[in-house]
C-alpha cells in the first residue's frame, strides 16, 4: 500500500515572466499552481487528449524519439527485471505521432502497454512548441523538453541540474526526498539505469520494509502533491524525486537549467574517478584524502590559497575557461596512461 507522507509546499498566482527571479535563492521544492494555465498546449489538453495531440501533430518534425515501451505486466514501471542485469522495457526509436497514436489507441485499455518517451528536445522533435509552451528564458538558458506516456511510475532518482517541470496533460504525482536521504533509498548500479541516473530500488507503491528497512526513515523526510494541468513544480537540484503518471494520456515539459559557469563539468564525472582512484585505499588513506577534499573543494574559501602569490596559484585559484582547459587535457592525459 503506498505510504502517506507530508504535502510539498505550494503557491499560486507567480507570474511566468517572474518564476526564474522568484526561485533564483530558492532551496526547497515547490509546487506553482496555475504557472502554464494559459498555455495553449494545456488548453488544448483540458478540452481532450484527441484535442492535445491534434495540437503537437502540427509541430511533428518527423524525427524519431526514443520511447521505453514495456509489457502490460510491467503495470507502468519503468524499472529492472528481477536481478538487475537488464530493464523491463525495450527502447525504441519511434516517430512522435506514433507514440500520440499508440496513447490514443491505449487509453480505454484497462491493462496497456507501458509507454513511455522521456527528455526529447521540443527543439529537435517539435520546433515551434516552445514558442508558447515554455517559460520566458532566464538568466540562464534553459534546456526545454517534453516528454509522455500512459500510467508511468518513475523511480526516485536526481537530476544535478534545476528543473521546473510543467503539467500539460494528464495528472502527474511528484514524491520528493532530500539530497541527504541517500543512504535510506537503497539506490542501484550506477552504469546500468533506466535513463542514464541512478534509481531507488524500493517500490513506493508496496515497500518491502525488511527488505529495504531504512526505507521508514526517507518517507519522514518525503514530500508529494498531485499536479493538474497547468500546475508547475520546482525541483531543486539534487533531490530525489518520484514521478507517476496518474492517467492514459500524460505530457509534462521540464526546463533544466544549471547556475555555473560555463566551464565547469558534470561533478557525476568527479565521483566516478572517486570511486576509481579513493574508494578502495586503506581507510587511513582514505581519511587523509577526506581532509584534502574538505580542504581544496567543499570548504575551500578565500583562507585556503591566501598564502600563495596569486600568479602562482593555477587550478588552485579562479578558475576560468583557460584554466578549466587546461586542466581537462591534464586530467585526459593521466587518464591515457
Amino acid at each position: 500500500m503506498r505510504p502517506a507522507v507530508s504535502a510539498l509546499q505550494e503557491v499560486e498566482g507567480i507570474a511566468a515572466d517572474d518564476v526564474f527571479a522568484r526561485l533564483a535563492d530558492e532551496e526547497q521544492p515547490l509546487v506553482l499552481r496555475g504557472l502554464a494555465a494559459d498555455w495553449p498546449l494545456v488548453v488544448a489538453a483540458r478540452q481532450s487528449a484527441e484535442q492535445a495531440a491534434a495540437y503537437l501533430r502540427q509541430f511533428d518534425s518527423g524525427k524519431p524519439v526514443t520511447a521505453f515501451i514495456g509489457e502490460a505486466e510491467t503495470q507502468g514501471r519503468i524499472f529492472y527485471n528481477e536481478n538487475l542485469s537488464a530493464t523491463n522495457f525495450t527502447p525504441s526509436q519511434v516517430e512522435f505521432s506514433r507514440i500520440l497514436d499508440e496513447l490514443l489507441a491505449q487509453a480505454d485499455n484497462a491493462q496497456p502497454p507501458t509507454i513511455y518517451v522521456g527528455s526529447s528536445s521540443i527543439d529537435l522533435c517539435l520546433p515551434g512548441l516552445g514558442e508558447n509552451n515554455r517559460l520566458p528564458e532566464g538568466a540562464h538558458r534553459a534546456s526545454v523538453r517534453i516528454w509522455l506516456g500512459n500510467r508511468t511510475r518513475v523511480a526516485a532518482h536526481y537530476d544535478a541540474l534545476e528543473n521546473v517541470a510543467c503539467v500539460c496533460a494528464g495528472r502527474r504525482r511528484f514524491t520528493l526526498f532530500p539530497p541527504d536521504q541517500l543512504a535510506n533509498l537503497y539506490v542501484g548500479p550506477m552504469e546500468l539505469t533506466p535513463a542514464g541516473q541512478q534509481i531507488s530500488l524500493v517500490d513506493f507503491e508496496d515497500p518491502d520494509f525488511e527488505r529495504h528497512p531504512r526505507y521508514a526513515q526517507a518517507l519522514e523526510q518525503a514530500r508529494s502533491a498531485i499536479l493538474e494541468p497547468g500546475d508547475a513544480i520546482y525541483i531543486p537540484s539534487m533531490w530525489w524525486h518520484q514521478v507517476d503518471g496518474l492517467d492514459p494520456f500524460n505530457i509534462l515539459i521540464n526546463h533544466w537549467w544549471r547556475e555555473v559557469p560555463e566551464h565547469m563539468g558534470a561533478p557525476n564525472d568527479a565521483l566516478l574517478l572517486a570511486i576509481l582512484n579513493i574508494r578502495d585505499l586503506p581507510a587511513a588513506q582514505r581519511r587523509a584524502w577526506q581532509g584534502l577534499f574538505e580542504h581544496y573543494v567543499f570548504n575551500a574559501d578565500e583562507r585556503t590559497v591566501e598564502h600563495i602569490p596569486e600568479p602562482s596559484r593555477g587550478v588552485l585559484g579562479t578558475l576560468d575557461e583557460t584554466t578549466a582547459r587546461r586542466l581537462r587535457t591534464l586530467l585526459r592525459n593521466k587518464l591515457n596512461r
